[in-house]
């Protein structure tokens, strides 16, 4: 269903920021990172061009200028707004298709005037991991970036503190990296701040002045301790967001 929305809305730019949150250290012991992962959106291997059989299943991999020019120009405008740095994440060593992705998010950012490097997927991925604070804005095929920025949750505690975007021209739609989680539906335990960080998100990107507020609310129950189980604590998915909920309510 996902796919499909991000399909027929075009909605090709997906946004993972990945930036430690007040009091929680994830596996590294480090917060001294803040960093986005942009991931094309709408092609790659998530293309649904597949043939599934008993003896043999492919799926076709699609890259194409089009698709490459439009999240490379969007990684470079926000790499603009921030440091000026780019990373372009690829494996063309051994997927020939990434040689084209890689060189027009070479000539977007050398358009652009950006700052910028690549790097093959797998070393990116130790990296990442040993070197987080290197990284400003990420730019990624559709797959890769999907594995990175799950990889990266580890980097801030928890893949319950990830929010993710999806955003095109004209529309968007804001969800948790960790999708779903199925597996502890009804228990209780799911961590909320996820989805509420992609509140702030959608409201960032709606020009909204209430954003920043989340960032307080936030901060005020992590330095509380009201943190569900992953992150250690005893509470409960509803006990956090009532406890976010109130901290808002008393200051806007």
């Amino acid at each position: 269903m996902l796919l499909t929305i991000r399909k027929e809305l075009d909605l090709y730019a997906n946004v993972r920021p990945v930036k430690p949150l007040p009091g929680v250290i994830g596996v590294t012991g480090r917060n001294d990172f803040d960093f986005i992962i942009v991931r094309e959106n709408t092609e790659g291997l998530y293309s649904g061009i597949e043939e599934i059989g008993s003896d043999l299943s492919w799926t076709k991999r699609i890259v194409t200028r089009k698709g490459s020019e439009r999240i490379a120009e969007y990684a470079c405008e926000l790499a603009k707004k921030r440091s000026n740095k780019l990373t372009i994440v690829h494996k063309s060593n051994v997927l020939k298709s990434d040689k084209l992705f890689l060189d027009i998010c070479r000539q977007t950012a050398g358009a652009y005037g950006v700052e910028y490097g690549d790097m093959l997927v797998d070393s990116m991925a130790y990296s990442l991991m040993m070197h987080p604070e290197k990284y400003d804005v990420v730019v990624t095929t559709n797959l890769f970036g999907d594995i990175l920025s799950d990889m990266c949750a580890s980097l801030v505690g928890s893949l319950g503190l990830v929010p993710s975007a999806n955003i095109g021209k004209k529309y968007a739609f804001f969800e948790p990296v960790h999708g779903s989680a199925p597996d502890i539906a009804g228990k209780g335990i799911s961590n909320p701040l996820a989805a509420i960080l992609c509140v702030k998100m959608l409201l960032e990107w709606m020009g909204r002045p209430e954003a920043p507020i989340i960032d307080a609310a936030i901060a005020d129950i992590l330095q509380k301790k009201i943190i569900t189980p992953d992150l250690g604590g005893k509470a409960s998915t509803a006990e956090v967001g009532n406890a976010i909920a109130k901290y808002i309510t008393l200051h806007l």
